[in-house]
């Protein structure tokens, strides 16, 4: 069994960004401090909020204490999206033409992406799958072999610099291609994407861990003994760490009601940078708040070059 500094098990799988947000539970042992993960009932509203810069306490256990259940509900957000004004472009800053690539989260394909590519298209701009395939394997490849080849498409055909955005575990994989290439990319929105660490339920850390193996098992010496956990040291990681230019907008998109993460994983700590909206982890990517948000800061970075 791997530990930490602390002594503590460090548990594989799907700890793609290294955790540096939360205290141990050792040190809330050592300091008398604890960390109360139950929240208390909280009124939801359609119009997506700003955080106030409150650094929430993340939990310290790798499955969080979410219900999957919840999830049920993003078919509800599909049949909402289909009656917002936004889905139409109503409402919302047109596009100016420029280039957006959208990358699919754990286990996802770009198919499941349809809806944000035409909607995307509707409002003015040029969107590109990112033709990754099923993400269900090491990042740094998928980035290397595959990303990197849809990003040098669509700088080729608008000659601009591009937008990025990914959903989950493609958010985490839009920053740290973000943080490869800063000179080609003008923005990345992360939509329920754990960026600073994951804390997931016990069914998606199971599916993590089994990926992990397999990845080990097909390409051997081709990666790190440590791929898919927090303690690789590969160029996808090490890209996380990157600051990013100022000149690059940035928005991390993400709901307290998230049942497959904990939510607190998927912000910045940057009241400029974070928005929280109503909804589910996977109704992310059908949700008309997060799509409001989105053609927003897509709008503010286009003002910005």
């Amino acid at each position: 069994m791997v530990r930490n500094e602390l002594g503590e098990p460090e548990t594989p799988g799907y700890n793609l960004a290294v955790q540096h947000g939360p205290a141990s539970a050792a040190t809330q042992k050592r300091t008398g401090s604890t960390t109360n993960l139950r929240r208390p009932p909280r009124k939801t509203s359609s119009r997506p909020l700003r955080s106030k810069g409150r650094k929430p306490a993340p939990s310290t256990d790798p499955s969080a204490g979410v219900s999957l259940w919840t999830e049920a509900l993003f078919a509800a957000e599909i049949l909402i999206l289909h009656a917002s004004p936004v889905y139409y472009g109503f409402g919302v800053p047109r596009g100016d033409g420029s280039a957006v690539v959208i990358i699919p989260g754990f286990l996802g394909t770009d198919l499941y992406l349809t809806e944000l590519f035409a909607w995307l298209r509707r409002i003015g701009y040029k969107p590109y799958f990112s033709g990754i395939g099923l993400n269900a394997e090491c990042p740094n490849l998928l980035i290397q072999r595959h990303l990197t080849e849809t990003m040098d498409k669509a700088l080729a055909e608008t000659g601009r610099k591009i937008h990025l955005i990914g959903h989950s575990l493609g958010g985490v994989i839009a920053r740290s291609a973000a943080g490869q290439r800063p000179k080609d990319v003008t923005s990345v929105i992360t939509l329920a994407a754990p960026i600073r660490g994951t804390v997931a339920h016990k069914t998606v850390l199971r599916a993590a861990e089994a990926v992990r193996l397999r990845i080990l098992q097909e390409h051997g010496q081709g990666v790190l003994p440590d791929c898919y956990t927090g303690r690789c040291t590969c160029n996808f990681l090490d890209s996380l760490h990157r600051s990013m230019p100022s000149a690059m907008t940035q928005t991390a998109i993400y709901t307290r009601h998230d049942g497959i993460v904990d939510w607190r994983y998927c912000m910045t700590m940057n009241p400029d940078v974070d928005v929280e909206v109503p909804g589910t982890h996977i109704g992310m990517a059908f949700n008309p708040a997060a799509y409001a948000v989105v053609a927003e800061r897509l709008a503010m970075s286009n003002s910005r070059r």
